[in-house]
């Protein structure tokens, strides 16, 4: 059983960053594959990154590619979405998750474990 805590999300305004992280609990974070998925309103979830249990292969949506980065933190039990040059379009609830068997999907149904979600809105 693996529980996941996402936080940083915000306000923020056009061309900005944010810098979202996701706290794991347990002891065999590193085992896992984690992704980074968002949803606007009105909207199906969408992929946005993945990366595998090393963190040494990482997976972007064309969408985010050149502007986010993840990556992870397999002492601390954190993984993380820096997410520059910030667009509206980028506004939504962003999910971590982790899947226990893969290496990096952008398909959420080969996700096994989600967190709440955290808002960011990208505005002026």
């Amino acid at each position: 059983q693996v529980q996941l805590v996402e936080s940083g999300g915000g306000l923020v305004q056009p061309g900005g960053s944010l810098r979202l992280s996701c706290a794991a609990s347990g002891r065999t974070f590193s085992r896992y594959a984690m992704g980074w998925f968002r949803q606007a309103p009105g909207k199906e979830r969408e992929f946005v990154a993945a990366i595998n249990g090393s963190g040494r292969s990482t997976y972007y949506a064309d969408s985010v590619k050149g502007r986010f980065t993840i990556s992870r933190d397999n002492a601390k039990n954190t993984l993380y979405l820096q997410m520059n040059s910030l667009k509206p379009e980028d506004t939504a609830v962003y999910y971590c998750a982790a899947d226990a068997w893969g290496t990096g999907d952008s398909n959420a149904r080969a996700y096994d474990y989600w967190g709440q979600g955290t808002q960011v809105t990208v505005s002026s």
